[in-house]
Formats: C-alpha cells, sequence, structure tokens
C-alpha cells in the first residue's frame, strides 16, 4: 500500500435523501471541480466494456497529473466502491497505479448521517520505482487531502455538512 486516506463527515439529512452511486457515477463536471478547486481538473462517465459504470476523473496529486477510470464494484444507495486503474504523469513518465475509492453513508440518531470516504492507492509493477518519491510527498504534506464537508455539501446540493475526522496513512 502506498497511502490511505479516510475521512468522514456529517451530513445534515437523512439516510433516506442520500444516494451515493447515484451522485459520483453522475457528477457534472463543473460539480467534481468544485469538490476541490485546483486539484480536481475534469470529469466524465462511461461504461466498461461490460457495461458497469465508470467514473473517469483527471485531477493535480502533488503536482502530478492523475487520470482515473474508477469502476463501480458495488454501486448502492449507501455503499459505492470503485476500483481505477490510473494513469500519473511523472517527472520519469506514465506510470499506473491501483486507486480504491470506498463511500459509505450510515445513520446517526439524530436524523443525519455519517459519510465515510477512504481513499487507498497500491503500487503496479510500474509503479515501485516512484513509491519512495510519493510516500515523501505525502510526508511532506504536499499531496492534497479531500475536503469531506466539500463532497458531502456537493452530495446533497445544499444542504450542510461538517467534516469531523481525517486520518492519512502514507
Amino acid at each position: 500500500m502506498i497511502s490511505e486516506t479516510a475521512q468522514t463527515a456529517t451530513v445534515d439529512a437523512p439516510i433516506e435523501a442520500v444516494d451515493i452511486a447515484d451522485w459520483v457515477l453522475n457528477l457534472p463536471d463543473a460539480e467534481y471541480r468544485r469538490c476541490a478547486p485546483g486539484e480536481h481538473i475534469a470529469a466524465g462517465r462511461t461504461t466498461t466494456d461490460d457495461g458497469r459504470p465508470m467514473s473517469i476523473n483527471v485531477e493535480n496529486i502533488g503536482g502530478t497529473l492523475v487520470i482515473q477510470h474508477y469502476v463501480a464494484e458495488v454501486h448502492e444507495a449507501h455503499h459505492c466502491h470503485l476500483v481505477s486503474l490510473s494513469d500519473a504523469q511523472t517527472e520519469q513518465g506514465w506510470i499506473k497505479v491501483q486507486a480504491t475509492w470506498d463511500m459509505r453513508v450510515e445513520p446517526n440518531d439524530d436524523g443525519t448521517c455519517r459519510l465515510t470516504n477512504t481513499v487507498t492507492t497500491h503500487a503496479t509493477q510500474g509503479f515501485l520505482p516512484m513509491k519512495a518519491y510519493l510516500r515523501d510527498t505525502a510526508a511532506n504534506g504536499e499531496l492534497p487531502l479531500y475536503q469531506p464537508g466539500g463532497y458531502a455539501a456537493a452530495l446533497l446540493r445544499g444542504t450542510t455538512a461538517t467534516g469531523d475526522k481525517e486520518e492519512v496513512t502514507a
């Protein structure tokens, strides 16, 4: 594993009002860019050859251009699990990184719900020479973290959300 980022946010809406899979798999480009201004460059949607939904995202992570091909392995209202064999442009050329993006929503007792957003990256065979470089970059605080309030707020379009926990392992 290269890194894992886990964040939670409280979403000011009942769980019945939340559909994580619909949101992420139909996310408009402008809304994607608003979730992380300056880092998120573009988003689109398509399907795999066998018909599985796919989210294509382009972003700048610590100065590295990354193109993600997130295929939905689980796409339910309260759980979305996507896996990407991502392309990253580095000083040494293009490399492949496997990224897993998992989002879950669970109800709270007060009528709100908790969004948990986890992104994990793993090295591929072509990535191994870059592993030390990215660990150093993450350790120096140069890799941007997703804003859970931004995702939660965008998810519900107009409701409020507050991020209250963030953990990063690099």
